[in-house]
């Protein structure tokens, strides 16, 4: 099963050098006013979709802390400090998707 996997990986890898070395030697080309107006519909989209799973997985992160705080009080400094770190992790993956979409929104 693990050689499998690794060999997934490695043909992945080798896909994705051979193809972004193509992607990086296409030449320039002006975005059309179809390709820009998607583009701007992909930011919003993102960032809304990211902002409502963030906010699940925080809510849900949440509600499992404080259960598991409520149910043994003596728990607390051993469920606290994991909690805040999950916290922070999920959230970086909703400023993710805002740097993308700066980076989107600069190439309009």
């Amino acid at each position: 099963m693990v050689k499998k996997a690794v060999r997934i990986f490695f043909l992945i890898l080798v896909l994705s050098c051979l193809f972004g070395s193509l992607a990086f030697a296409a030449e320039k080309e002006p975005l059309s006013q179809d390709v820009k107006k998607f583009i701007g519909l992909a930011c919003g989209l993102g960032i809304a979709i990211a902002a409502f799973g963030g906010a699940l997985g925080q809510g849900k992160a949440i509600a499992s802390g404080l259960e598991g705080i409520a149910r043994n009080p003596e728990a607390q400094p051993r469920i606290f400090i994991p909690m805040i770190v999950g916290l922070a992790l999920i959230e970086s993956l909703v400023i993710y998707v805002l740097v993308v979409t700066f980076i989107l929104i600069g190439k309009l």
